[in-house]
Protein backbone atom coordinates (compact mmCIF):
# COMPACT_ATOMS: atom_id res chain seq x y z
CA UNK A 1 0.00 0.00 0.00
CA UNK A 2 1.03 3.43 -0.94
CA UNK A 3 1.82 6.31 1.44
CA UNK A 4 -1.35 8.72 2.32
CA UNK A 5 -2.98 11.23 3.96
CA UNK A 6 -6.70 11.29 4.80
CA UNK A 7 -8.73 14.21 5.95
CA UNK A 8 -12.62 14.80 5.59
CA UNK A 9 -14.24 17.24 7.56
CA UNK A 10 -17.39 16.99 6.36
CA UNK A 11 -20.28 16.23 8.69
CA UNK A 12 -22.91 13.90 7.18
CA UNK A 13 -26.41 13.99 8.50
CA UNK A 14 -28.50 11.27 7.01
CA UNK A 15 -32.07 9.70 6.78
CA UNK A 16 -35.74 10.65 7.16
CA UNK A 17 -36.78 14.36 7.74
CA UNK A 18 -33.15 15.29 8.13
CA UNK A 19 -33.77 18.87 6.30
CA UNK A 20 -35.40 19.82 9.32
CA UNK A 21 -32.00 19.83 11.20
CA UNK A 22 -30.95 22.91 9.02
CA UNK A 23 -31.18 24.93 12.36
CA UNK A 24 -28.94 23.21 14.54
CA UNK A 25 -25.96 23.19 11.77
CA UNK A 26 -26.10 26.97 10.82
CA UNK A 27 -25.67 29.51 13.28
CA UNK A 28 -28.11 32.08 13.26
CA UNK A 29 -26.17 34.76 12.58
CA UNK A 30 -25.10 34.06 8.99
CA UNK A 31 -26.42 35.51 5.54
CA UNK A 32 -27.03 32.56 3.59
CA UNK A 33 -27.31 32.26 -0.09
CA UNK A 34 -29.44 29.28 -1.22
CA UNK A 35 -27.79 27.50 -4.80
CA UNK A 36 -29.73 25.52 -6.97
CA UNK A 37 -30.63 24.45 -10.25
CA UNK A 38 -33.55 24.40 -12.47
CA UNK A 39 -36.36 24.49 -10.13
CA UNK A 40 -37.05 21.01 -9.30
CA UNK A 41 -36.45 21.22 -5.55
CA UNK A 42 -40.22 23.89 -5.97
CA UNK A 43 -41.96 21.00 -7.36
CA UNK A 44 -40.75 18.08 -5.23
CA UNK A 45 -41.11 19.98 -1.45
CA UNK A 46 -37.33 20.31 -0.79
CA UNK A 47 -38.05 23.85 -1.38
CA UNK A 48 -40.46 24.19 1.54
CA UNK A 49 -39.15 22.12 3.73
CA UNK A 50 -35.47 24.16 3.39
CA UNK A 51 -37.24 27.41 3.76
CA UNK A 52 -39.23 26.14 6.80
CA UNK A 53 -35.92 25.04 8.55
CA UNK A 54 -34.35 28.46 8.06
CA UNK A 55 -37.55 30.40 8.98
CA UNK A 56 -36.31 33.30 10.88
CA UNK A 57 -32.74 33.26 8.76
CA UNK A 58 -31.55 36.40 6.42
CA UNK A 59 -31.74 34.14 3.32
CA UNK A 60 -31.36 35.11 -0.24
CA UNK A 61 -31.28 32.91 -3.71
CA UNK A 62 -29.98 31.91 -6.71
CA UNK A 63 -31.40 29.80 -9.11
CA UNK A 64 -30.34 28.72 -12.51
CA UNK A 65 -27.34 26.24 -11.65
CA UNK A 66 -26.97 23.87 -15.00
CA UNK A 67 -26.21 20.55 -15.16
CA UNK A 68 -22.27 21.39 -15.79
CA UNK A 69 -22.37 24.16 -14.43
CA UNK A 70 -21.64 26.68 -16.42
CA UNK A 71 -18.51 29.44 -15.30
CA UNK A 72 -20.86 32.14 -17.01
CA UNK A 73 -23.53 31.37 -14.59
CA UNK A 74 -21.47 31.06 -11.25
CA UNK A 75 -20.11 34.25 -11.52
CA UNK A 76 -23.83 35.94 -11.55
CA UNK A 77 -23.72 34.20 -8.03
CA UNK A 78 -20.16 35.61 -6.86
CA UNK A 79 -21.21 39.04 -7.91
CA UNK A 80 -24.68 38.32 -5.54
CA UNK A 81 -22.31 37.02 -2.96
CA UNK A 82 -19.74 40.23 -2.67
CA UNK A 83 -22.37 42.71 -3.17
CA UNK A 84 -24.69 41.72 -0.56
CA UNK A 85 -22.47 40.32 1.91
CA UNK A 86 -23.28 36.49 1.83
CA UNK A 87 -21.20 34.65 4.69
CA UNK A 88 -22.58 31.50 3.89
CA UNK A 89 -23.67 29.18 1.12
CA UNK A 90 -26.03 26.40 1.22
CA UNK A 91 -26.41 24.34 -2.17
CA UNK A 92 -29.62 22.70 -2.58
CA UNK A 93 -30.33 20.50 -5.66
CA UNK A 94 -27.72 17.71 -7.20
CA UNK A 95 -23.83 17.23 -7.64
CA UNK A 96 -23.85 20.08 -10.40
CA UNK A 97 -25.56 22.46 -7.96
CA UNK A 98 -22.80 21.38 -5.04
CA UNK A 99 -20.21 21.78 -7.73
CA UNK A 100 -20.68 24.86 -8.77
CA UNK A 101 -21.25 26.17 -5.62
CA UNK A 102 -17.87 24.97 -4.40
CA UNK A 103 -16.84 27.47 -7.14
CA UNK A 104 -18.81 30.59 -5.86
CA UNK A 105 -16.80 29.85 -2.36
CA UNK A 106 -13.34 30.05 -4.23
CA UNK A 107 -14.19 32.43 -6.39
CA UNK A 108 -15.80 34.82 -3.55
CA UNK A 109 -12.79 35.06 -1.97
CA UNK A 110 -10.92 35.32 -4.99
CA UNK A 111 -9.87 39.49 -5.97
CA UNK A 112 -6.95 39.39 -8.53
CA UNK A 113 -6.62 40.87 -11.66
CA UNK A 114 -6.89 37.64 -13.71
CA UNK A 115 -9.81 35.95 -14.56
CA UNK A 116 -11.21 33.51 -11.70
CA UNK A 117 -11.72 30.46 -13.84
CA UNK A 118 -8.23 30.89 -15.77
CA UNK A 119 -6.72 31.49 -12.38
CA UNK A 120 -8.04 28.36 -11.08
CA UNK A 121 -9.18 25.90 -13.84
CA UNK A 122 -6.48 26.91 -16.24
CA UNK A 123 -3.83 27.64 -14.02
CA UNK A 124 -5.13 24.99 -10.99
CA UNK A 125 -3.26 27.81 -8.83
CA UNK A 126 -4.53 26.91 -5.02
CA UNK A 127 -7.67 28.17 -3.35
CA UNK A 128 -6.39 28.71 0.17
CA UNK A 129 -9.32 30.47 1.04
CA UNK A 130 -13.24 30.10 0.56
CA UNK A 131 -16.72 30.70 2.15
CA UNK A 132 -18.10 28.00 4.00
CA UNK A 133 -20.63 26.11 2.08
CA UNK A 134 -23.12 22.76 2.81
CA UNK A 135 -25.51 21.11 1.47
CA UNK A 136 -28.66 19.48 0.73
CA UNK A 137 -28.22 16.90 -1.62
CA UNK A 138 -30.98 15.50 -3.61
CA UNK A 139 -29.33 13.93 -6.22
CA UNK A 140 -27.10 10.09 -5.62
CA UNK A 141 -23.94 10.42 -8.33
CA UNK A 142 -21.40 12.84 -7.77
CA UNK A 143 -20.36 11.94 -4.28
CA UNK A 144 -19.61 15.96 -4.11
CA UNK A 145 -20.90 16.03 -0.73
CA UNK A 146 -18.50 14.32 0.86
CA UNK A 147 -14.81 15.78 -1.14
CA UNK A 148 -13.67 18.71 -2.01
CA UNK A 149 -13.77 18.54 -5.92
CA UNK A 150 -15.77 19.98 -8.79
CA UNK A 151 -16.01 20.29 -12.20
CA UNK A 152 -17.49 23.10 -14.26
CA UNK A 153 -17.17 24.09 -17.78
CA UNK A 154 -17.04 27.11 -19.54
CA UNK A 155 -19.43 27.92 -22.59
CA UNK A 156 -16.65 29.82 -24.46
CA UNK A 157 -14.31 27.58 -24.66
CA UNK A 158 -16.46 24.12 -24.90
CA UNK A 159 -14.47 23.12 -21.66
CA UNK A 160 -15.23 20.67 -18.68
CA UNK A 161 -12.79 20.82 -15.83
CA UNK A 162 -11.81 19.96 -12.52
CA UNK A 163 -10.41 20.91 -9.75
CA UNK A 164 -9.98 20.04 -5.79
CA UNK A 165 -8.91 21.93 -2.64
CA UNK A 166 -9.18 21.68 1.01
CA UNK A 167 -11.56 24.37 1.36
CA UNK A 168 -14.02 23.31 -0.41
CA UNK A 169 -15.21 20.27 1.86
CA UNK A 170 -18.95 21.00 2.54
CA UNK A 171 -19.26 21.50 6.56
CA UNK A 172 -21.97 19.71 6.44
CA UNK A 173 -24.19 17.56 3.66
CA UNK A 174 -27.80 16.60 4.54
CA UNK A 175 -28.90 13.01 2.26
CA UNK A 176 -32.58 12.36 2.69
CA UNK A 177 -32.94 9.26 0.24
CA UNK A 178 -36.48 10.14 0.44
CA UNK A 179 -36.24 13.11 -1.75
CA UNK A 180 -35.03 10.87 -4.52
CA UNK A 181 -38.48 8.94 -4.98
CA UNK A 182 -39.56 11.90 -7.74
CA UNK A 183 -36.26 11.67 -9.69
CA UNK A 184 -37.11 11.00 -13.27
CA UNK A 185 -35.28 7.48 -14.02
CA UNK A 186 -32.79 8.84 -16.64
CA UNK A 187 -31.49 11.29 -13.56
CA UNK A 188 -31.08 8.01 -11.69
CA UNK A 189 -29.86 5.69 -13.69
CA UNK A 190 -26.91 8.62 -14.57
CA UNK A 191 -26.36 8.51 -10.85
CA UNK A 192 -25.81 4.84 -10.91
CA UNK A 193 -23.83 4.65 -13.49
CA UNK A 194 -21.29 7.39 -12.50
CA UNK A 195 -21.18 6.06 -8.95
CA UNK A 196 -20.30 2.84 -10.89
CA UNK A 197 -16.95 4.66 -12.96
CA UNK A 198 -16.32 6.53 -9.72
CA UNK A 199 -15.41 3.37 -8.07
CA UNK A 200 -13.94 1.74 -11.11
CA UNK A 201 -10.95 4.68 -11.40
CA UNK A 202 -10.07 4.05 -8.10
CA UNK A 203 -10.49 0.12 -7.92
CA UNK A 204 -9.54 -0.99 -11.62
CA UNK A 205 -6.30 0.23 -11.97
CA UNK A 206 -3.11 -2.51 -10.37
CA UNK A 207 -2.03 -4.05 -7.49
CA UNK A 208 -0.39 -2.61 -4.74
CA UNK A 209 -1.89 -4.64 -1.62
CA UNK A 210 -4.25 -3.00 -0.99
CA UNK A 211 -7.49 -5.94 0.20
CA UNK A 212 -9.70 -3.74 2.27
CA UNK A 213 -9.62 -0.70 -0.20
CA UNK A 214 -10.50 -3.57 -2.96
CA UNK A 215 -13.16 -4.96 -0.38
CA UNK A 216 -14.83 -1.51 -0.11
CA UNK A 217 -14.96 -1.28 -3.55
CA UNK A 218 -16.26 -4.42 -5.31
CA UNK A 219 -18.56 -4.02 -1.93
CA UNK A 220 -20.16 -0.68 -3.41
CA UNK A 221 -20.63 -2.08 -6.95
CA UNK A 222 -22.21 -5.70 -5.42
CA UNK A 223 -24.43 -3.35 -3.94
CA UNK A 224 -25.32 -0.87 -6.73
CA UNK A 225 -25.87 -4.10 -9.00
CA UNK A 226 -28.08 -5.44 -6.34
CA UNK A 227 -29.77 -2.41 -5.39
CA UNK A 228 -30.03 -0.86 -9.26
CA UNK A 229 -32.93 -2.64 -10.13
CA UNK A 230 -35.09 -2.01 -7.25
CA UNK A 231 -34.71 1.47 -7.08
CA UNK A 232 -35.83 1.52 -11.17
CA UNK A 233 -38.82 -0.92 -10.41
CA UNK A 234 -40.24 0.88 -7.33
CA UNK A 235 -39.14 4.35 -7.13
CA UNK A 236 -40.32 4.88 -3.55
CA UNK A 237 -38.39 1.47 -1.88
CA UNK A 238 -37.03 3.81 0.92
CA UNK A 239 -34.24 0.89 1.72
CA UNK A 240 -33.10 0.69 -1.88
CA UNK A 241 -33.02 4.38 -2.17
CA UNK A 242 -30.98 4.51 1.01
CA UNK A 243 -28.50 2.16 0.32
CA UNK A 244 -27.74 3.44 -3.58
CA UNK A 245 -27.24 7.09 -2.24
CA UNK A 246 -24.77 5.70 0.33
CA UNK A 247 -23.36 4.05 -2.44
CA UNK A 248 -22.91 7.76 -4.49
CA UNK A 249 -21.05 9.34 -0.89
CA UNK A 250 -18.85 6.38 -0.34
CA UNK A 251 -17.57 5.99 -3.79
CA UNK A 252 -15.90 9.14 -3.85
CA UNK A 253 -15.12 10.56 -0.47
CA UNK A 254 -11.92 9.11 -0.74
CA UNK A 255 -12.08 6.15 1.38
CA UNK A 256 -11.46 3.49 -1.65
CA UNK A 257 -8.87 5.91 -2.51
CA UNK A 258 -6.53 5.91 -0.13
CA UNK A 259 -3.07 4.05 -0.97
CA UNK A 260 -3.81 2.39 -3.99
CA UNK A 261 -3.25 4.24 -7.67
CA UNK A 262 -6.27 5.84 -9.57
CA UNK A 263 -7.58 6.27 -13.03
CA UNK A 264 -9.70 9.05 -14.11
CA UNK A 265 -9.20 8.90 -17.49
CA UNK A 266 -12.94 7.86 -18.16
CA UNK A 267 -13.52 10.60 -16.57
CA UNK A 268 -11.76 12.98 -18.57
CA UNK A 269 -12.92 11.32 -22.09
CA UNK A 270 -16.13 11.28 -21.08
CA UNK A 271 -15.79 15.43 -19.63
CA UNK A 272 -14.71 15.83 -23.56
CA UNK A 273 -17.62 14.51 -24.55
CA UNK A 274 -19.88 16.49 -22.93
CA UNK A 275 -18.11 19.78 -23.64
CA UNK A 276 -18.39 18.88 -27.34
CA UNK A 277 -21.61 17.19 -27.84
CA UNK A 278 -23.76 17.77 -24.31
CA UNK A 279 -24.43 14.28 -23.91
CA UNK A 280 -24.83 13.78 -19.34
CA UNK A 281 -22.12 12.93 -17.51
CA UNK A 282 -23.47 9.49 -16.84
CA UNK A 283 -24.14 8.97 -20.53
CA UNK A 284 -20.61 9.97 -21.75
CA UNK A 285 -18.62 7.64 -18.73
CA UNK A 286 -21.13 4.34 -19.88
CA UNK A 287 -19.65 5.22 -23.27
CA UNK A 288 -16.32 5.23 -22.47
CA UNK A 289 -15.46 2.66 -19.58
CA UNK A 290 -16.28 -0.35 -21.99
CA UNK A 291 -13.92 0.62 -24.66
CA UNK A 292 -11.64 1.99 -22.23
CA UNK A 293 -11.13 -0.71 -20.35
CA UNK A 294 -10.53 -3.42 -23.56
CA UNK A 295 -8.43 -0.85 -24.41
CA UNK A 296 -6.48 -1.26 -21.00
CA UNK A 297 -7.00 -4.86 -20.53
CA UNK A 298 -3.67 -6.29 -20.14
CA UNK A 299 -2.81 -4.00 -17.42
CA UNK A 300 -6.15 -3.94 -15.65
CA UNK A 301 -6.38 -7.79 -15.87
CA UNK A 302 -5.81 -8.65 -12.40
CA UNK A 303 -8.21 -6.23 -10.85
CA UNK A 304 -11.07 -7.03 -13.59
CA UNK A 305 -11.06 -10.54 -13.37
CA UNK A 306 -10.96 -10.09 -9.27
CA UNK A 307 -13.82 -8.48 -9.63
CA UNK A 308 -15.12 -10.53 -12.15
CA UNK A 309 -14.92 -13.65 -9.91
CA UNK A 310 -16.09 -11.45 -6.55
CA UNK A 311 -18.71 -9.05 -8.01
CA UNK A 312 -20.33 -11.14 -10.78
CA UNK A 313 -19.38 -14.81 -9.59
CA UNK A 314 -17.61 -15.80 -12.40
CA UNK A 315 -15.65 -19.16 -12.34
CA UNK A 316 -13.01 -18.64 -15.15
CA UNK A 317 -9.40 -19.18 -13.84
CA UNK A 318 -7.30 -17.08 -16.47
CA UNK A 319 -7.19 -13.80 -15.76
CA UNK A 320 -7.73 -11.78 -18.90
CA UNK A 321 -10.44 -14.08 -20.25
CA UNK A 322 -12.36 -13.65 -16.86
CA UNK A 323 -11.85 -9.78 -17.70
CA UNK A 324 -13.16 -10.05 -20.68
CA UNK A 325 -16.14 -11.22 -19.22
CA UNK A 326 -16.28 -8.66 -16.44
CA UNK A 327 -16.13 -5.94 -19.23
CA UNK A 328 -19.11 -7.81 -20.94
CA UNK A 329 -21.10 -8.03 -17.52
CA UNK A 330 -20.58 -4.09 -16.54
CA UNK A 331 -21.80 -3.25 -20.10
CA UNK A 332 -24.69 -5.32 -19.78
CA UNK A 333 -25.60 -3.66 -16.13
CA UNK A 334 -25.47 -0.64 -17.98
CA UNK A 335 -27.95 -1.54 -21.06
CA UNK A 336 -30.00 -3.44 -17.87
CA UNK A 337 -30.47 -0.12 -16.99
CA UNK A 338 -31.86 1.45 -20.29
CA UNK A 339 -28.18 3.00 -19.99
CA UNK A 340 -26.93 3.00 -24.04
CA UNK A 341 -23.57 2.58 -24.53
CA UNK A 342 -22.34 3.51 -28.05
CA UNK A 343 -22.20 7.22 -29.51
CA UNK A 344 -23.96 6.12 -32.27
CA UNK A 345 -27.29 5.80 -30.16
CA UNK A 346 -26.90 9.55 -29.16
CA UNK A 347 -26.43 10.40 -33.02
CA UNK A 348 -22.75 11.22 -32.39
CA UNK A 349 -19.77 10.01 -34.55
CA UNK A 350 -17.12 8.38 -33.56
CA UNK A 351 -14.53 9.22 -36.17
CA UNK A 352 -15.49 12.81 -35.54
CA UNK A 353 -15.41 12.42 -32.06
CA UNK A 354 -11.99 10.81 -31.63
CA UNK A 355 -10.58 13.44 -33.99
CA UNK A 356 -11.82 16.48 -31.90
CA UNK A 357 -10.64 14.43 -27.98
CA UNK A 358 -7.42 13.54 -30.07
CA UNK A 359 -7.13 17.25 -31.13
CA UNK A 360 -7.16 18.74 -27.77
CA UNK A 361 -5.39 16.46 -25.76
CA UNK A 362 -2.48 16.30 -28.15
CA UNK A 363 -2.68 20.04 -27.76
CA UNK A 364 -2.67 20.18 -24.34
CA UNK A 365 -0.14 16.82 -24.01
CA UNK A 366 -2.32 14.71 -22.03
CA UNK A 367 -1.20 11.87 -20.69
CA UNK A 368 -4.31 10.05 -18.12
CA UNK A 369 -4.63 6.84 -16.74
CA UNK A 370 -2.78 5.63 -13.67
CA UNK A 371 0.16 5.15 -15.69
CA UNK A 372 0.08 7.53 -17.96
CA UNK A 373 -0.50 5.48 -20.99
CA UNK A 374 -3.71 7.04 -22.49
CA UNK A 375 -2.09 9.74 -24.69
CA UNK A 376 -3.85 11.54 -27.41
CA UNK A 377 -3.70 8.12 -30.00
CA UNK A 378 -4.70 6.20 -27.35
CA UNK A 379 -7.50 8.10 -26.58
CA UNK A 380 -8.55 8.31 -30.27
CA UNK A 381 -8.18 4.66 -30.39
CA UNK A 382 -10.84 4.03 -27.35
CA UNK A 383 -13.25 6.80 -28.66
CA UNK A 384 -13.71 5.69 -32.29
CA UNK A 385 -14.40 2.21 -30.73
CA UNK A 386 -17.28 3.40 -29.01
Amino acid sequence: MNNFEFYCPTRIVFGKGTIAKLPELIDKSKKILITYGGGSIKKNGVYEQVKNALEGYDVLEFGGIEPNPKYETLMKAVDIVKSEGIDFLLAVGGGSVLDGTKFIAAASKYYGEKDAYDYFMIEQNPVTDALPLADVITLPATGSEMNNGAVISRISTDEKLAFQWEPLYPQFSIIDPQVTFSLPVKQTVNGIVDTFVHVMEQYCTYDVNSPLQDDWALGILRTLIKEAPKVIANPDDYGARANVFWCATCGLNYWISLGVPQDWATHMIGHELTAFYGIDHGQSLAIIEPRLLRNQKVSKSKKLAKLAREVFGVNEPVDLKAADIAVDKIETFFNSLGMKTRLSDYDINAEEAAQKIRGRFAKRGTALGEKGAIDAEAAYDIVKAS
